[in-house]
């Protein structure tokens, strides 16, 4: 597959639209479709070309990836009326990122191999803004010929792709990447917020935890925005909730218990009743200084 294959995404919001310029900076040609005018209208200004529908996108590039906020809304972007699949051929190679249930991911692979075309089962691990400097990692679960006609373009766009198995083990990955990231976050806001009511300098705690056993990932991302109060979305809590019930849901399913997540639940839902639904996961330091008593810091950000 060549550097000009056109590349079709449905869903150019915060994710998609990373996903996009990164690949339109790699040379691939890029149509994109939206339920938001303004979002295609970003897209095209960019240098992509917009499109009506997701059949269209389907109908003129040979990669589509699909990056949708919900269950439901991935379902209808790819089987539904004037969906990818009403515009796929035999050549088309649907890439469903969105963290859904592997049971979904199953089913619209079938669904897609019914109608002729194949689909990857490949959720994106990484922020927006991880996605948009290509330090994010993509875990995929399909048909390995699938996941070699797309090999490029995903390698253009992530710091590693993992072909993980069958369909449905891209979303097992996923969850399970999620979960322990979700976790360390709110271990993170917990032991800041020990920190805050003990007196101890926020940014010299954070410094400590840097450079000791505590290093992460979600501290160096998260950990200055809950020490400077700055919670404009990168991951927002209403889509984590979603998440978190898809790994309850498929341990359930399982018989695998999760105590740890179901408090993380608990937590993201007082959360989101407190009115941070848009904010980012990194507002649950402001569950923790609600619960010890301490005045938060900085305002909401706007949904």
């Amino acid at each position: 597959m060549g550097e000009q294959t056109v590349v079709g995404v449905v869903g150019v919001g915060l994710l998609g639209s990373a996903v996009s310029g990164v690949l339109l900076e790699a040379g691939y040609p890029i149509v994109g479709h939206d339920v938001v005018a303004e979002k295609v209208q970003a897209l095209v200004a960019r240098g992509g070309r917009g499109a009506r529908s997701a059949a269209e996108v389907a109908r003129s590039a040979r990669v589509v990836f699909t990056i949708l906020p919900t269950l439901e809304s991935v379902e209808q972007a790819i089987a539904g009326a004037d969906g990818v699949l009403s515009g796929a051929s035999k050549e088309t190679v649907i890439v469903q990122m969105s963290t859904i249930s592997p049971d979904l991911a199953v089913r619209m692979e079938q669904t897609a191999r019914g109608r002729g075309a194949a689909l990857l089962d490949a959720p994106v691990s990484g922020t927006s803004a991880m996605v948009a400097r290509r330090d994010c990692v993509i875990t995929v679960g399909g048909e390995r010929a699938a996941f070699e006609t797309c090999r490029p373009v995903l390698e253009a766009m992530a710091r590693k792709v993992f072909h993980v198995g069958a369909c449905g083990m891209g979303s097992y990955v996923k969850l399970v990447t999620n979960l322990v990231m979700g976790l360390n976050g709110v271990v993170l806001a917990e032991g800041l917020t020990l920190a805050r009511r003990a007196g101890v300098d926020p940014s010299q705690m954070l410094e400590v935890l840097r450079h000791g056993a505590a290093a992460s990932k979600i501290l160096e991302v998260r950990g200055p925005l809950m020490v400077d109060g700055r919670f404009d979305a990168m991951m927002k809590v209403d889509l984590f909730l979603k998440d978190i019930r898809l790994m309850l849901e498929a341990a359930q399913a399982l018989h695998v218990p999760l105590p740890l997540t179901g408090a993380m639940q608990q937590l993201y839902t007082a959360a989101f009743a407190a009115g941070q639904a848009k904010d980012d996961l990194a507002s649950i330091v402001r569950v923790y200084e609600a619960m010890a008593g301490l005045p938060p810091r900085g305002t909401t950000a706007a949904a």
